[in-house]
């Protein structure tokens, strides 16, 4: 994700070499989703070039690959867990969480497979389930199945927080195209663990993307009172100002809870020009 093309030359240098973008997006923001492991396992190397340009607490939420979750559907995945595992060892302490995001069609019948999964991981990890099948949220039992096997493996469930984004119609094109491939996902706000994290997507509006994380912040800021150490990933459907606002995020929890560490600051970005 730190490779936006919206974000350079206004949130990372332009030009900048691949290699150096990720250290330029640390200075905006102290986490980031893994995105692409899901569609390929990366190699040590390239691993390695992201711890080596994160500090040792800078967050990496890393997705488990789709050949494991959405293709074998957590069975008979050993070796290609095995090595997905070896692949990111080199982040050390940055990799915050593996992040198990299951297909829609993984129902609450297949929970006794997710809990078997999970019991099976190293303990070395920390994991975290996203769930889209709304059975999971609508029905009492479901809900309460899911807590339990994810409480029994220190597992955190990871809500995704689309209510904003489908509360009116899309205004523009990057969310018409958002409108037919984001899932509609009810609210949910608990966490189960000292590690809770939440997704939440926006609008391309930023007053409707501030509007709508306002419960957030008091969610947020009860959990940082509980000894809690959330992380919050903010999204819009174009993503183009996605790091200035989870900074805003940010910035709007430390206004209720002043002793949250600030974020870092980011380097100046020089002004495009055309010579």
């Amino acid at each position: 994700m730190w490779t936006h093309k919206a974000w350079q030359g206004r949130f990372v240098a332009h030009p900048l070499p691949a290699h150096e973008r990720l250290r330029a997006y640390a200075g905006w923001c102290n986490a980031v989703e893994g995105n692409t492991t899901f569609y390929a396992t990366p190699t040590r190397d390239t691993v390695a070039s992201w711890a080596q340009q994160t500090d040792a607490d800078f967050r990496f939420v890393v997705k488990l690959p789709k050949r494991v979750t959405h293709e074998r559907r957590l069975a008979d995945a050993g070796a290609d867990v095995r090595a997905f595992l070896d692949a990111i060892e080199p982040l050390g302490p940055r990799a915050h969480a593996v992040w198990i995001q299951l297909p829609g069609s993984f129902a609450p019948d297949d929970v006794a497979v997710l809990e078997g999964f999970l019991r099976r991981m190293p303990a070395s990890h920390r994991y975290a389930v996203e769930v889209r099948h709304p059975g999971f949220f609508t029905d009492a039992r479901s809900t309460h199945l899911l807590e339990a096997a994810l409480a029994g493996t220190a597992a955190e469930w990871v809500p995704f927080d689309t209510t904003a984004f489908f509360r009116t119609p899309p205004t523009s094109e990057a969310e018409r195209d958002a409108w037919t491939k984001k899932p509609r996902m009810p609210l949910r706000t608990a966490a189960l663990t000292d590690r809770p994290i939440v997704r939440y997507l926006g609008r391309d509006d930023t007053d409707r993307t501030v509007e709508g994380w306002q419960h957030w912040l008091d969610v947020v800021t009860a959990w940082l009172r509980e000894g809690r150490s959330p992380t919050v990933f903010v999204h819009t459907p174009d993503n183009a100002d996605a790091p200035a606002l989870a900074r805003r995020f940010h910035a709007d929890v430390r206004a209720r809870l002043p002793e949250l560490a600030p974020l870092p600051d980011p380097e100046p970005i020089e002004p495009l020009t055309l010579f």
